[in-house]
């Protein structure tokens, strides 16, 4: 009898977990795979991602408008997200009980609100089709010797494999990357995305948990420039909107140490003289009124009122008083309001870096490394990384699936 395929995963986290249960399900009994997390913990982004309830993918099923997700890998997944994408991820997991919802901003998640769902569907598929878990299991090296790799762990023992798939993580410290290197490959020095601003500001003090439905963010100076909601939080501003920023500009920012200025205007399509114009209306159809107590635009009371003082305003003023000069500085503040970025704050747990494996390096069809027959790469340890809303998750599986798949031919 022709000897079993010798599969090795490394990473127990999205990416891993569905490379070896890809290649797992394709070998049946004429492969082993073993899954190897350096951590005692496996799948832990998948726990906390979404609050909790783990944005498992997006509703975009075209792999065109999908690609314009990723700031980074979006050219090289194109192809890869016509093999595998959001449609058939929903159906892989509807295929093993897990059914999934759409909410109005296209994230989904398990109709149950819970990532344990996720968790324990990704649990019992490797249980199923016989992957070998071992936690609390780093390894440290790997070599090839004629068609087989050699696996050194963090006891010092070795063990020899087939096929190799790295999937552990775009974190600097990922011994994935410093296993790609001794291969060969070149690696681009990861740096944080999806962070929320720091901004000590007083139109921001003490207004913690109030939320813009749609703001419109630039970087000053840059091309950049996203759209979405926004959130005041305690140490700056978060939401969407500023998520989209942070990976967009993840390089950029960071060569600027996180110290950068952002432009806001949080009542779009207005520009500052549509807006002066309305406002000018507004000042004579409601003559008596005060401008802090009357707010013509859709924005929380309390954050107008301190656009009002920002602009110099008096508090108690009437509208009819407002001068010329003063609407336009309040227009400016609420379509062009400058803010000073002095920092970054992480998701600790649901951690995403832009940088990795360089992706020339990578055959996107089937994952295999370029430098070495029988590598495969998946999930963050790549140079890919999507904007905040389910799709570093679809690059997971995506790049899980192909990894798996060809690491079973």
């Amino acid at each position: 009898m022709p000897e079993r395929r010798r599969i090795a995963v490394l990473g127990g986290g999205a990416a891993g977990f569905f490379a070896a249960i890809t290649s797992a399900e394709q070998l049946g009994p004429d492969g082993v795979v073993t899954l190897f997390e350096a951590t005692p913990h496996l799948l832990a982004k998948v726990r906390v991602s979404g609050g909790g309830r783990c944005n498992v993918t997006h509703a975009c099923f075209e792999p065109a408008e999908l690609v314009k997700k990723y700031p980074r890998g979006g050219r090289e997944l194109l192809g890869a997200f016509h093999r595998f994408q959001p449609r058939d991820t929903i159906e892989w997991f509807a295929a093993r009980g897990v059914a999934t919802k759409t909410e109005a901003d296209g994230r989904m998640f398990p109709t149950t609100d819970d990532s344990t769902t996720i968790i324990d569907c990704l649990m019992s598929a490797a249980v199923r089709s016989g992957v070998t878990i071992r936690t609390s299991t780093p390894v440290r090296s790997a070599s090839k010797e004629g068609e087989a790799f050699q696996l050194t762990l963090g006891d010092g023992s070795c063990e020899a494999f087939d096929r190799v798939i790295i999937a552990t993580g775009g974190n600097k410290a990922s011994g994935g990357l410093t296993i790609a290197t001794s291969f060969g490959h070149a690696i681009v020095a990861p740096v944080p995305s999806l962070f929320t601003f720091h901004i000590s500001d007083p139109r921001l003090t003490d207004l913690a948990g109030i939320f813009v439905e749609n703001a419109v963010v630039t970087a000053p100076g840059t091309k950049l420039k996203t759209d979405g909601p926004v959130l005041i939080t305690h140490a700056g501003l978060s939401g969407p909107g500023i998520l989209k920023l942070s990976a967009w500009g993840a390089r950029e920012f960071a060569e600027q140490n996180y110290a950068f200025p952002i432009a806001i205007n949080w009542v779009p399509p207005h520009t500052a003289d549509s807006l002066f114009k309305s406002l000018a209306v507004v000042r004579e159809q409601n003559a008596r009124k005060q401008v802090t107590t009357f707010s013509p635009v859709a924005m929380p009371q309390r954050l107008w009122e301190r656009f009002v003082v920002a602009a110099v305003i008096p508090t108690t003023m009437p509208w009819a008083h407002v001068s010329n000069p003063s609407l336009q500085a309040l227009a400016a503040q609420l379509t062009t309001a400058a803010f000073q970025v002095d920092g970054k704050s992480m998701f600790k747990d649901e951690f995403v870096t832009c940088g990795g494996v360089k992706l020339s390096e990578v055959d996107f069809k089937t994952m295999e490394s370029r430098h070495c027959a029988g590598l495969h790469f998946a999930g963050e340890v790549l140079d890919v990384d999507g904007v905040t809303g389910g799709f570093n998750f679809q690059n997971a599986w995506t790049t899980g699936y192909l990894a798996g798949m060809a690491a079973a031919r």
